[in-house]
């Protein structure tokens, strides 16, 4: 046992520098007002005041929370029937499609949200095939579009492998036995894979759902700084700004709102779970 403990030491060192300190840091100054002297700092409620009573930072807030969603739910549309498709194939082509699927996550995500921008702007390969067949060109870099594709193309692979992984754990004899009772594949689908896979979906959703309500570069790149996400209006305050205060409140804020994300997609899934063990 203190063998065990000696091994988890390090751990938990790295987890409260790195981890619950500059928690913490957010924490005091999301509570306190601008000030350099520590000995005048004031306690107060005026940055979270300021967020939820502007209504440019409420409207940013609503798009933020909209394209989150509108990116789940497209990845969910697409996810699903790639990852149910994999799933009922042979053991070969499962590993091959899962590493094709996978294999645009080793490169990092600023390199491909960048090759995004090559491929959709005005003279990029999409306009180019569109002019030559007389269609184009179409302004599709720095929109909302542009976003909305960016964020389901570097989180849509989240949603497969969830989904994959809960379609290949399922037991494959309560389709057999459907299939005995009548049932055709329409309704097998609907009463046993569909019910059985839902726990990889909503592991998905909230993959899928958490960064792209924070993210900062990808509407920042794709939308050209027009398109102004929560989570860039947190990376100006840091950064361009300097006011690390109403920076913290906004970041303490989305993080309450995650944690209830969190917190209802859990109380989802353990009902999923109680009625599918039913």
């Amino acid at each position: 046992m203190r063998q065990f403990r000696g091994m988890t030491l390090p751990y938990i060192i790295w987890m409260v520098i790195m981890i619950v300190t500059p928690m913490l840091m957010i924490i005091l100054y999301a509570f306190t007002d601008k000030g350099n002297d520590v000995a005048t700092i004031r306690f107060t409620l005026d940055n979270f005041a300021r967020f939820f009573s502007d209504e440019v930072f409420m409207s940013v807030l609503r798009r933020s929370l909209f394209i989150a969603v509108v990116t789940t739910l497209i990845c969910i549309a697409f996810g699903y029937p790639i990852a149910y498709i994999i799933a009922n194939w042979d053991e070969k082509s499962r590993v091959f499609w899962v590493l094709l699927i996978t294999m645009p996550t080793w490169i990092n995500m600023l390199v491909r949200t960048y090759a995004w921008m090559g491929i959709l702007q005005d003279d990029g390969i999409i306009n180019r095939v569109l002019t030559f067949f007389g269609l184009g060109p179409v302004t599709m870099l720095h929109t909302s579009f542009a976003v909305i594709l960016g964020m389901v193309y570097n989180f849509i692979p989240f949603m497969i492998l969830q989904i994959y992984t809960s379609l290949t754990k399922m037991d494959k004899s309560y389709l057999e036995a459907a299939n005995d009772l009548g049932a055709n594949k329409i309704q097998s689908f609907l009463r046993i894979t569909l019910p059985l896979s839902l726990p990889g979906v909503i592991s998905g959703i909230t993959l899928v759902f958490l960064p792209a309500v924070s993210s900062f570069f990808i509407p920042k790149l794709l939308g050209g700084g027009q398109f102004v996400l929560i989570g860039n209006v947190i990376e100006m305050e840091f950064l361009t700004s300097g006011d690390w205060n109403f920076g913290s409140a906004i970041s303490l804020a989305m993080a309450v709102i995650i944690m209830i994300s969190m917190y209802v997609t859990k109380k989802v899934d353990i009902n999923t779970q109680g009625k599918g063990a039913e």
